[in-house]
């Protein structure tokens, strides 16, 4: 098990915000900034996760 850990960690995967590669110290974006702009993108509602309206009226 511990070398299918090693093996998936060694795989470099872009940052999601600009897809260079990822830095060891702000893992999984290349910087700072990218890990700012993505916070920022959850803060605003940028990200969502789409679900069903609750009836209300049902009760």
């Amino acid at each position: 098990m511990q070398a299918d850990a090693k093996a998936k960690a060694g795989k470099a995967r872009p940052c999601p915000v600009c897809g260079k590669p990822a830095t060891d110290a702000s893992r999984p974006f290349c910087s700072e900034r990218c890990r700012d702009v993505d916070l920022n993108r959850w803060l605003s509602g940028s990200y969502a996760i789409p679900g069903k309206e609750d009836d209300q009226d049902a009760d």
